[in-house]
């Protein structure tokens, strides 16, 4: 019985020790558990590096680089440099965001797609532009209809992009087996001028101011507009890497805001507009004004216009068997930055 007091006794004495110990923990500190810990900062975004393509569907971009937007607005964010960089078409610039060479691009809304059935890393913010590109057929040939191109060899982007997609999804709407009936061949715009103008082509489906240029030196006429062929459709969007969603969400907001006051802008200044593109990409300018003054394009921002187009996209790729599967649109898109 004296045993057990005793033991009795030492475990009280034992957790009045401890209990004391809790409570002279030194003034300001704290325990910290596991639980408790907090992630690391992300890292500051010093450069900002954007895609785009030489084209007027994605003149909000060429606006706010030479006009010093990007920079004067994000420069608040931390960010020191914004840089870009030019693509031919839709694919290659993909290719570049998903090897992490890329923050954000302007870019045609099919590709992203491909991309992201490949797991890329993004999603599209907003909007850039809607319609805008052109059938043009060489002066020589008679166009009558649809119909009339089979046989015939046919230069646009890549698989997978805008074009192509828009393209292959009309012909068959006009009973026109895209792979039987007619070649087609996938060329960037520079390359694709080229090809019709040297008569190795017989017609491109390019974005503006393509159609323009091979116009104006005789070797084309249009005969379809990208808005006959899929009235209202969203070409070209604005994605960010989903590093600076998850991590950097002040400065995706900037982005959106800094791409609405440029497509703003050249809504209502057309010609100042047209003069930036000539200068930065080396195009005529008088081709430029033309170009827009012809086209079927327009400029918009809001990503909220889009959705339905763009998931229309994905089943179509979904049944050229460009995806394995249909995206859904959380997939596709963030929405919550747009005010």
């Amino acid at each position: 019985m004296k045993s057990m007091k005793v033991t009795a006794i030492a475990l009280i004495a034992i957790a009045l020790l401890l209990i004391t110990a809790g409570c002279t923990q030194p003034a300001g500190t704290t325990t910290t558990t596991p639980a408790a810990t907090t992630a690391p900062a992300a890292a500051p975004i010093k450069e900002l590096r954007i895609g785009y393509q030489p084209s007027t569907h994605q003149l909000a971009h060429t606006t706010a680089m030479e006009k010093g937007w990007w920079q004067a607005d994000l420069a608040p964010l931390g960010v020191e440099s914004v840089s870009d960089k030019v693509f031919p078409t839709g694919a290659p610039e993909m290719a570049a965001m998903m090897a992490g060479e890329l923050d954000v691009a302007y870019v045609g809304a099919a590709p992203v797609l491909t991309a992201l059935s490949q797991g890329l890393d993004a999603k599209i913010i907003a909007g850039a532009n809607t319609q805008g590109s052109d059938l043009v057929v060489r002066t020589d040939l008679d166009y009558t209809g649809p119909a009339s191109l089979k046989g015939l060899k046919i230069a646009t982007f890549q698989a997978g992009t805008i074009q192509d997609t828009v393209l292959r999804n009309w012909l068959k709407q006009n009973n026109i087996d895209p792979v039987k009936d007619v070649t087609i061949v996938g060329m960037g715009p520079g390359d694709a001028v080229t090809a019709i103008t040297a008569g190795q082509v017989d017609a491109v489906f390019l974005p503006h101011p393509s159609p323009t240029t091979i116009i104006t030196q005789g070797k084309g006429k249009v005969v379809v507009q990208s808005g006959e062929m899929y009235p209202h459709h969203t070409c070209c969007v604005v994605i960010v890497s989903g590093d600076l969603i998850r991590n950097h969400p002040e400065i995706v907001d900037q982005i959106i805001k800094t791409n609405d006051k440029a497509v703003a802008f050249n809504l209502q200044n057309p010609d100042e507009a047209a003069e930036i593109y000539a200068t930065k990409t080396g195009a005529k300018l008088d081709d430029v004004k033309k170009s827009l003054h012809d086209w079927d394009g327009d400029w918009n921002s809001d990503p909220n216009l889009i959705v339905d187009p763009v998931l229309d996209y994905a089943a179509i790729q979904y049944e050229l068997k460009y995806l394995k599967s249909p995206l859904t649109k959380d997939q596709i898109f963030d929405l919550t930055f747009y005010k």
